[in-house]
């Protein structure tokens, strides 16, 4: 019988899929485009083409799914996934039904974080806050390799944190937000406002703040301030032992986490300094964390 897991972590833009053998190593990656715009059913429906394409390749005895938004884990359920048009789609029981295998359910950042603890960069750490910063901020706060849910599932939010009262407006309906100055798209949206200049990326902004543009390096320090803002809160309410950051933004290497570790330690008194460290999984923690998940639910003995 087959102990292979398939996983699936099904973002705005791409549907990433892969294979984890019984080992918890990673087989085989790919992607397909989400292609939101057509509809949430068409976005559903994608997902099961591509798990099912997915299982007849690997005849595997579980999978998993990971999606973004709100999540009711326990129930399978995604609440709230605005990306994907998605309300209360009871994902896990509509690709378990398809696929006829048991099938695991988590939030995209915890999968992420549950991913780092086992093979990335949360290795030997008790207690640490996974922060995933790129298009928006999230955290999984991962104890004993398991990620804190919350009493209503929705632990985590980072960068709904309010940090400039008052200041832009967040999708979240809040305002001033660490989102709203900290997340790739933030960066590059705050410089195009500066400078009139449309179709930046984050990672080019990064790259004339190193280069001495002044207005991309206010922006930039700007991002910084406000991420070391909310890892500060994070820090005082939580003690972690270490943060580790993913996303797009952490490919910026040291240009961004030594102005970063620099602000949150000036930020913090009493408390501890947590060690600040590069995600080591990329794109792919999501994905290798939902199918770590579908091996889990094999470990415990759930029939195929």
């Amino acid at each position: 019988m087959s102990t292979t897991a398939i996983a699936l972590d099904v973002g705005g833009t791409y549907i990433k899929g892969a294979a984890v053998a019984e080992d918890g190593s990673l087989r085989h990656t790919e992607r397909w485009f989400t292609r939101a715009e057509r509809g949430p059913e068409a976005v559903l429906e994608t997902v099961l083409d591509c798990a099912a394409e997915l299982a007849g390749r690997f005849r595997p005895a579980a999978a998993g799914v990971a999606v973004p938004g709100i999540v009711d884990e326990g129930a399978g359920t995604a609440v709230l996934a605005a990306n994907l048009g998605w309300r209360d789609v009871p994902v896990r029981h509509w690709l378990s039904e398809h696929l006829g295998i048991p099938v695991a359910f988590g939030h995209d950042v915890r999968a992420g974080g549950i991913a780092e603890a086992r093979a990335g960069a949360g290795r030997g750490s008790r207690t640490f806050l996974f922060v995933p910063v790129g298009t928006g901020i999230a955290a999984a706060l991962m104890v004993d390799g398991r990620p804190l849910t919350g009493s209503h599932t929705r632990a985590g939010e980072l960068g709904h944190l309010v940090v400039r009262p008052g200041g832009e407006p967040c999708a979240c309906g809040g305002r001033g937000c660490v989102e709203t100055f900290a997340s790739a798209a933030a960066i590059a949206r705050r410089y195009t406002a500066a400078t009139g200049e449309p179709d930046l990326t984050a990672q080019q902004v990064a790259e004339r703040a190193t280069a001495g543009d002044r207005t991309a390096a206010a922006v930039w320090q700007e991002a910084v301030d406000a991420l070391a803002d909310g890892l500060a809160s994070a820090v005082t309410l939580l003690d972690p032992e270490r943060v580790v950051i993913g996303g797009g933004l952490a490919r910026a290497g040291e240009p961004y986490f030594a102005p970063l570790r620099e602000a949150l330690a000036a930020r913090l008194t009493f408390q501890a300094m947590p060690q600040l460290v590069p995600a080591e999984l990329g794109h792919e923690a999501g994905c290798y964390g939902a199918g770590l998940l579908a091996q889990d639910l094999l470990a415990a003995g759930v029939a195929p």
